[in-house]
């Protein structure tokens, strides 16, 4: 509780909406870690996806959640049985302080190095939103993250037996980087994805498809929508979970779902539509 007071009050000074402010308490929202298939589990709290990827060699992140919930996404690597000193590299969706404002903490434990795409990695670094982004400024700043690299698109991160590739997907931001990757269970290998968001929002008072600084915004994340449709996909995490069904598939019992990445593309195409409607265009 009084990690999403601080957090609200952090909001409320960087001029963030009332509706962004009311949805905090999902974010923060407690999530009890589970395996998701193989060596990948979910670490996340329930409203923001964070995933671990697990090897002898160490262990790699995907996202650090909002500025509170480091201390959770540590718990529950640590609940797993996993230490969070051998997470070796942590890799980053967008840089939005609600999937990354946990990661400067969770690389102050950890020692690991920060991954992302050139956009992503410089917002990380400095701590301050980019102005480019659909949603400035409505965004708050972060602390300063260090020990960071900037990866190219379709590069491989590899680490002992794990191989994690970059697919650069911005739209939602100019940045924004999904995730692949194999996990094996039961002799059965699966295609992972981690999927950045690829809704086109925009702050109040700014157009998501006439902004000047990010004239390509509209493109982007339609090109980025095609990514994920077309990627091999049999177990899908988004950064949103809400937004790729996983707490349906987790009811059911299993998470993988070979047409889950087209389904979270559908949301994409209709979120996409929904804002241009808005904005006059078609």
């Amino acid at each position: 509780m009084k990690n999403t007071i601080r957090l609200a009050a952090a909001l409320l000074l960087g001029g963030v909406s009332a509706s962004t402010i009311a949805g905090m308490t999902e974010w923060l929202a407690p999530q009890d870690p589970f395996p998701v298939y193989g060596n990948t589990y979910y670490v996340g709290t329930h409203g923001i996806g964070a995933v671990l990827i697990t090897s002898p060699a160490g262990h790699i992140l995907i996202d650090g959640g909002p500025p509170g919930a480091a201390d959770q996404i540590a718990a529950h690597v640590r609940a797993l049985g996993f230490k969070v000193e051998d997470i070796r590299y942590i890799l980053n969706g967008h840089d939005h302080f609600d999937h990354a404002g946990g990661i400067a903490a969770l690389q102050k434990m950890s020692g690991a190095t920060v991954l992302g795409s050139p956009a992503s990695i410089a917002v990380l670094k400095s701590g301050q939103p980019d102005k480019r982004d659909p949603q400035y400024p409505s965004l708050i700043p972060m602390t300063p993250v260090a020990n960071t690299r900037a990866v190219r698109d379709g590069e491989v991160v590899t680490l002992g037996p794990l191989a994690v590739t970059a697919h650069f997907t911005p739209g939602h931001t100019p940045g924004a980087t999904s995730w692949t990757w194999q996990s094996t269970e039961g002799g059965k290998t699966m295609h992972v994805v981690y999927a950045d968001s690829v809704t086109a929002i925009a702050a109040d008072g700014r157009s998501f498809s006439r902004n000047p600084l990010f004239p390509t915004a509209r493109a982007d994340v339609e090109r980025s929508i095609a990514t994920i449709e077309r990627l091999e996909c049999d177990v899908l995490v988004s950064a949103h979970p809400d937004f790729g069904d996983l707490w349906e598939r987790k009811t059911r019992g299993t998470f993988v779902d070979r047409d889950a990445c087209r389904k979270y593309a559908e949301v994409g195409r209709a979120w996409l539509a929904k804002t241009l409607a808005a904005e006059g265009q078609p």
